[in-house]
């Protein structure tokens, strides 16, 4: 979702775009990679002037052993072969955009959470720490090195938003449980934004958070999304119903708090074009 809309970007502003992906991939990528083979062609990567590495199994779906397993290698394997392989050209990239996510910092309730702040428990705190500590060759080859801490993407077209849109549209949708854990959210527009923001910024390295300057509660994101699409929404989703549906991904991303703010993109004079839930809800569904 972001990848295509980040390619669309910069080929329209006159950009050259190599892209990487699997041997299976349906729509046949320019360099083509295997994780679990740790196959990457570095040859087909030199002088490039940035890379934007967005990779990773959909953390959506029952979290058995297996899908654990492909949500942790497909980010920590994945970046590690892309780091080790860019720190050996002999024309290395000027800077590494390697995707995180604000999961990092677990669930934090009501606590402000910045760049600064530590890592959180769990299965994906603890994944998101060991995928950006995987970019470290990287790091010590001298490429300017970005982990942008995503939120939860506002677009039609994927994420979260587009498993919320049936419920909403057929009026059954509603807040998570109490509704009262915090959502940072971001955009699709300024998630891309951001990232040519950081590509541009040389003085900008670690880590990113590419969240909205107002963070919302679940409760108020279902009154907002419910608004715009003049729908009700008033029936709660019970922990236990979510739980049966979803496992412990119910617990970790859709019941998890986490208040962050930009504090980074901010200092770096990012200015937000969808600062406010409304306007990134009402652009991403035409409204």
């Amino acid at each position: 979702m972001i990848g295509s809309t980040l390619h669309h970007r910069l080929t329209d502003d006159g950009h050259e775009v190599i892209r990487v992906g699997r041997y299976q991939s349906t729509d046949p990528p320019d360099v083509r990679w295997s994780v679990p083979h740790g196959q990457l062609n570095g040859s087909l990567l030199e002088r490039l002037d940035a890379v934007v590495h967005l990779a990773g199994e959909p953390i959506v779906g029952k979290w058995t052993h297996e899908k654990k397993r492909a949500i942790r290698e497909s980010r920590v394997d994945g970046t590690r072969l892309l780091a080790a392989t860019l720190a050996n050209l002999q024309h290395k990239p000027g800077v590494l955009i390697s995707a995180s996510a604000i999961g990092f910092y677990g669930d934090r309730g009501d606590e402000v959470l910045d760049e600064t702040s530590g890592p959180g428990e769990g299965f994906l705190a603890g994944v998101c720490q060991a995928w950006e500590s995987a970019a470290q060759p990287a790091v010590e080859a001298g490429i300017r090195v970005v982990h942008p801490r995503i939120g939860v993407v506002i677009s039609r077209d994927g994420g979260a938003l587009k498993k919320m849109l049936p419920a909403f549209r057929l009026g059954v949708g509603g807040p998570l449980g109490s509704g009262s854990q915090w959502m940072s959210w971001i955009g699709l527009g300024d998630v891309v934004g951001a990232v040519l923001h950081l590509i541009a910024d040389s003085s900008v390295s670690g880590p990113v958070n590419l969240v909205s300057p107002e963070p919302v509660t679940n409760r108020q994101f279902t009154r907002a999304l419910a608004g715009v699409l003049r729908r009700p929404a008033v029936l709660p989703v019970p922990k236990f119903a979510a739980r049966l549906a979803f496992g412990r991904l119910a617990d970790e991303a859709l019941f998890a708090s986490q208040r962050a703010e930009p504090g980074v993109l901010d200092r770096s004079g990012y200015v937000f074009t969808q600062p406010r839930l409304e306007q990134a809800l009402g652009a991403a569904l035409g409204r």
